[in-house]
């Protein structure tokens, strides 16, 4: 693109949004080019619509001056996917985000919602509890601020059993064709106008009525995944990002079109819940649990989150703010604080001999001083159990649980492990640790600049059957690494694996051969954070991503590169 061309789209883009919105300086721009673990790249400029009006002219814009589009909602940067990644695209990149336009509007009396771009997870949380409801996905552990729409485009998966991954064959979305002309299409079930305009602003206002929405348009969610994840003998992992079965328009789209509105199912809420909190030093013992509940409980499980016990320890420290910040202050304060983390860091980079990432060595430091933020019966766990379950049931399930639970470790010279049924402070601890954890490793990462080269972060599903689910690395590999870190769904097969390495290592190198390993294992991978810019895409994803995108105009470079060194 020539500079006059440039020039031209930039005043375009300032007449739609306004000048405010329309960000080029490099410094204001940082926060959206690059990702909290992953990704960074230039950009011409970052776009900030504040309607959904506004946001289909700025598409309309940036097609006709033929720049590559990525849409940007959270920005949580675990594979880089929404962020562009270096600086070797063929056209100027323009970036929208999608965070002021927040908007969930509740339809068939609750049963569903229309999520707007902006939505946020902690928002129809929030919104759902007043019709006693709740929403296909609780935050997730790594994702503050998570977007709903992300959730959908991306497959992300999530800590709940029952639900599987965040789908829906309902929404609004723009694409282009073969001869790269753009098309509004809406597929949301509800009648809204003929023309995208028309569309547009009558989904912003909701101008519709109940009569207008079609009850059965589509499927709102996976309404197999409870049966699905049963099948405990399979030879194949229970969810994964490629599954062709999951992959419909905006569902598993990954930034390929640009998503206006889903329409999603809701859910009722437990009446009541329990958490166990389970320890063992046998893997094979939680592999019976797990086996055994998903085999012949009644109930399933709301969750079963895994945590060994070096992720444990390294989140008790290196998470201890963000557990203190949501414990203290609630959920909701937690993307505020996380954009002023932003502000701080920005400001505090151009000051000599300061952390780059001095909000994380400050809130680090200071978490220190103060007391131990862990129950004591979680800690003696600590002390005594390499593994860790936090086990979630809720109504009937409880006393199902309880009784298996009980029974299966009554024999304490059989079994190496045991149990304990959390109070309402145990149970809310568990669960934040569990939470903190995913986020601890970038956190340790960037207060030890001096000793940790970088973070190697895998995301994997592992065959259902699979029996030897901790990874044992072969020495040569494991030499590198300061910290391995392991957390995941233990119930669905999905892992986290955060691996610390040490300075000099070539990371891109030992992630290559750690795929390896998975490869010979029958592992998928990734699991629920999509591919990004971390993992290459399979067939059935990249003929998936042709069909939606046959342009490649809407973020190129996802799922074709570990090219790139890792996150600097």
């Amino acid at each position: 693109m020539v500079a006059n061309s440039t020039s031209d789209l930039i005043t375009k883009l300032k007449n739609i949004v306004g000048d405010k919105y329309t960000l080029t300086d490099p410094n204001r721009t940082l926060p959206y080019r690059q990702g909290a673990r992953f990704g960074v790249g230039d950009a011409l400029a970052v776009v900030i619509p504040g309607t959904l009006l506004e946001q289909w002219e700025v598409l309309k814009a940036c097609v006709e001056a033929d720049v590559i589009v990525i849409t940007q909602s959270a920005n949580t940067g675990l594979t880089g996917g929404s962020t562009p990644d270096g600086n070797d695209y063929d056209r100027p990149i323009v970036i929208v985000s999608t965070r002021r336009l927040d908007g969930i509007q509740v339809i068939e009396d609750g049963d569903q919602v229309v999520c707007l771009p902006g939505s946020t997870l902690f928002h129809l949380e929030k919104e759902l509890k007043k019709y006693h409801r709740g929403p296909h996905s609780v935050i997730g552990s790594s994702c503050i601020g998570a977007s709903v729409l992300g959730g959908v485009c991306n497959n992300s998966g999530g800590a709940l059993i029952q639900r599987g991954p965040a789908y829906t064959q309902m929404a609004v979305f723009a694409q282009l064709d073969e001869q790269g002309q753009l098309h509004l299409v809406n597929h949301l079930g509800i009648e809204l106008g003929d023309t995208p305009e028309a569309i547009l602003e009558n989904l912003q206002k909701r101008a519709y009525t109940d009569n207008d929405v079609n009850p059965n348009a589509g499927l709102g969610h996976d309404h197999h995944y409870c049966d699905h994840v049963r099948q405990i003998d399979a030879d194949t992992p229970a969810r994964y990002n490629a599954d062709p079965s999951r992959h419909y328009e905006a569902s598993g789209s990954a930034g390929r079109l640009m998503v206006f509105a889903v329409r999603l199912d809701t859910f009722p809420l437990e009446e009541k819940t329990a958490v166990f909190y389970i320890g063992t030093n046998d893997t094979n013992e939680l592999d019976d649990i797990r086996r055994h509940i998903l085999g012949t409980f009644k109930h399933l499980p709301i969750s079963g989150e895994y945590i060994h016990r070096d992720a444990f320890d390294i989140a008790a420290v290196y998470g201890k703010h963000l557990f203190l910040a949501i414990q203290k202050l609630g959920t909701d304060t937690i993307p505020r604080l996380y954009a002023f983390k932003n502000v701080v860091d920005r400001i505090v980079r151009k000051i000599p001999f300061f952390p780059n990432s001095f909000s994380d060595w400050f809130a680090v430091n200071v978490c220190k001083l103060l007391p131990k933020h862990l129950p004591k019966s979680m800690r003696d766990y600590r002390d005594r159990y390499e593994h860790h379950l936090i086990l979630k049931m809720s109504d009937d399930g409880i006393a199902e649980a309880e009784e298996y639970l009980k029974e299966y470790f009554a024999d304490n010279e059989k079994r190496s492990g045991s149990y304990f049924r959390c109070n309402d402070k145990e149970a809310e601890a568990a669960m934040l640790h569990r939470f903190a954890t995913a986020g601890a490793a970038t956190v340790y990462r960037n207060v030890h600049t001096k000793t940790v080269e970088d973070l190697v972060a895998l995301d994997i599903a592992l065959r259902r059957n699979d029996k030897e689910w901790f990874e044992t690395l072969p020495e040569s590999i494991s030499q590198h690494f300061i910290h391995k870190l392991y957390y995941g769904h233990f119930f669905c097969s999905v892992f986290h694996q955060d691996y610390l390495a040490k300075k000099e290592t070539d990371c891109t190198k030992m992630k290559e051969e750690m795929l390896a390993i998975l490869d010979q294992r029958g592992a998928q991978y990734p699991a629920e954070h999509n591919v990004g810019h971390l993992y290459h895409a399979n067939s059935d994803l990249k003929n998936f991503y042709h069909e939606l995108d046959p342009t490649n105009s809407f973020n190129p470079g996802i799922g074709k590169t570990s090219k790139k060194k890792f996150w600097k």
